[in-house]
């Protein structure tokens, strides 16, 4: 019994091995050497990933790439449904990723943290553009006005950034949301001393310079102050000191400026 068992396993671990290898042929055949040869939002990139799905369309990074340029171009839609299968065939890789896509491309907060939440408990903790899953579950809960959740999640962060890292790896960012939420919060004072740490790391970010400028005038109602203030942000702003992630030149992040919506005469 124990002999049939075992060469049971072995068969199945052959079998597994050599779908592996089939599937590593494919990939190559449809990115490598097709879809990586033009850019994603190129006709011949959708031409090649179509393909490859037609050749197996089990493959998960298939769908991930039919996805991408989905995203960008603000197909929300088409691109979840593409990305959903993603998921479906590789939940460990793509799950806490379409967590994120959720969050900052297609804004669907509670979706997104339903899959980040779900993703940390059958994964652990995982990272996306240079933040952990604590950093977007924090936003989610701030875009839906949960703002005592939003700030425990952007506190672990900065902690666990701290015990791991150092101070010095605490992103800009996680300052400036620390000093947004605070802001929601009423506590004014507060808020300006998080927008100060995050200006501490990125001098003339010129979103914590707007918001401190707003806060301050909450703090001392001086409208000239602000006004001046305010003023300079927008120079900072012009000169490009803005957000810097990975994807904000495609999408708008929560509570980035906008400046078609600031009054500044």
């Amino acid at each position: 019994m124990k002999r049939i068992l075992l060469l049971i396993l072995i068969n199945i671990y052959n079998y597994s091995f050599s779908q592996n290898l089939k599937q590593d042929s494919i990939i190559e055949k449809y990115t490598k050497k097709c879809a990586y040869q033009f850019h994603y939002l190129a006709q011949g990139w959708e031409d090649c990933i179509n393909d490859g799905i037609k050749a197996d369309s089990t493959i998960a990074i298939f769908w991930h790439h039919k996805a991408l340029p989905l995203w960008k171009t603000r197909k929300y839609e088409l691109a979840l449904k593409s990305y959903d299968k993603a998921v479906l065939y590789d939940r460990k890789e793509y799950l806490g990723r379409r967590g994120f896509l959720k969050c900052i491309f297609s804004k669907n907060y509670s979706d997104a943290l339903k899959d980040l939440d779900d993703a940390t408990k059958e994964f652990g903790d995982g990272i996306q553009n240079d933040h952990s899953y604590d950093f977007y579950k924090s936003l989610c809960y701030l875009q839906l006005n949960q703002y005592d959740d939003a700030l425990k999640l952007m506190q672990i962060e900065i902690e666990k950034t701290k015990k791991q890292s150092g101070e010095d790896w605490v992103s800009s960012l996680c300052y400036f949301y620390t000093g947004v939420i605070y802001y929601e919060k009423r506590d004014y004072k507060k808020a300006v001393e998080e927008f100060d740490k995050a200006l501490k790391r990125y001098p003339n970010f010129s979103d914590a310079e707007y918001y401190k400028a707003l806060n301050q005038y909450k703090i001392d109602k001086d409208y000239t102050k602000y006004l001046e203030s305010a003023r300079l942000a927008k120079k900072d702003f012009d000169k490009g000191l803005t957000f810097t992630e990975g994807d904000s030149p495609y999408e708008k992040y929560p509570y980035q400026v906008n400046w078609y919506m600031i009054n500044l005469d």
